[in-house]
Order: C-alpha cells, then sequence, then structure tokens
C-alpha cells in the first residue's frame, strides 16, 4: 500500500503526514507514506486544496485534516 500526503508543508499537511503514519501503525498494515510537496505533481492529481489524501494512487480526501481512524477506515475501504 502506498499513501501519499499532498500539501505544500503547512501545518494541516504535516499534522495529516503525522496521523497518516499513526494510522498505519495503529492498522498493522505495511505502507509506504510519501510526502509530495511539488505543487506540479500536486496538480496532475488534480487536487485544488490540500492537504490531500492519496492512498494507492486515488485521491480519497482533500482539503481537510483527517482523523487517525478516518484514515484507517480509508485504508481497510
Amino acid at each position: 500500500m502506498k499513501i501519499e500526503i499532498l500539501g505544500t508543508g503547512c501545518a494541516k499537511c504535516k499534522a495529516l503526514e503525522e496521523a497518516a503514519k499513526q494510522a498505519v501503525a495503529k492498522s498493522g498494515k505495511f505502507a509506504q507514506i510519501e510526502k509530495i510537496e511539488d505543487i506540479m505533481k500536486i496538480m496532475a492529481y488534480g487536487v485544488m486544496s490540500t492537504p490531500a489524501l492519496v492512498i494507492d494512487g486515488k485521491v480519497v480526501s482533500t482539503g481537510k485534516l483527517l482523523s487517525v481512524d478516518e484514515i484507517v477506515s480509508l485504508m481497510n475501504a
């Protein structure tokens, strides 16, 4: 599983990255977490508001900070 955090480095983006790390630990799954800060790569996903969460190439959330439990449920979807 590959999880990408799309954001330019704002506080919410960093908080989402931390929540994603906690969600992976809580789920017990193996996942690669990558932070994408390049605006061109972010735009390539069609994301207009950050932070955004991408799981296995699919944008699952944009413009909001998700809780650890919300991320776990998205990982299991």
